[in-house]
């Protein structure tokens, strides 16, 4: 099986890592300050520390990244909760806005992943703000498509996304996962986000298994 990359091409993979940062510096920069402040679909992150996070790789270079990493004693998702805390104390809401727009060709990516793993960086982040705030859909369905045909068993540890007994199912675009007794059928940006452990707003999401991925 092609992998993303070879489908769709690295060309095609860093424009859609462009054009995302460009729509969501633009939906965050028409934000109110309550919004700023409402919470995320990130346990325990506020809009602010999603968008902070979001800016990091363009902030702190690889050296003091991993010095970062080392403080953390080598925990990830410790190292990047404090950093987003700091950085959305230290900058504006405007700065934080901006910074996406402002790097939207930047080379940055995860560790693991390539490309793909940019986009998929930027996009869950961005709907983990516009799904919480009830913002309008805005995640194009080839760029879905592209994010969902990389999930896999790996990432869901990952990402701590339990699917046992499940089986995930687009209602507007051709894509499942899973072979579990329980459907759970949404649009494929709810269930991008399903897929990278969060839950979503209820009534996104329809099925007998809808419940135990609903807020």
């Amino acid at each position: 099986m092609k992998s993303v990359q070879q489908e769709q091409g690295a060309g095609w993979i860093r424009e859609q890592i462009a054009a995302e940062r460009r729509e969501l510096a633009g939906v965050f920069a028409g934000l109110t300050a309550e919004q700023w402040n409402s919470p995320s679909l990130c346990e325990g992150w506020r809009v602010r520390e999603v968008v902070a996070h979001m800016g990091t790789g363009f902030r702190h270079s690889t050296a003091r990244t991993l010095g970062e990493l080392v403080r953390s004693g080598g925990n990830v998702h410790r190292m990047a909760d404090r950093i987003a805390r700091r950085d959305a104390a230290a900058l504006t809401e405007d700065r934080l806005a901006a910074a996406l727009a402002e790097h939207a060709e930047h080379p940055w990516r995860p560790p693991v992943g390539g490309r793909i793993a940019a986009l998929a960086h930027d996009a869950v982040h961005g709907l983990d703000v516009t799904v919480a705030l009830g913002l309008r859909a805005r995640l194009p369905l080839p760029r879905a498509a592209a994010l969902l045909g990389t999930v896999s068993a790996r990432s869901l540890r990952f990402f701590g996304a339990r699917l046992e007994g499940v089986r995930l199912r687009a209602t507007d675009l051709d894509w499942s996962y899973g072979q579990g007794p329980l459907p759970v059928e949404g649009r494929a940006e709810h269930l991008l986000l399903v897929a990278y452990g969060r839950r979503v707003p209820a009534g996104l999401l329809s099925g007998a298994g809808a419940e135990r991925f609903t807020r």
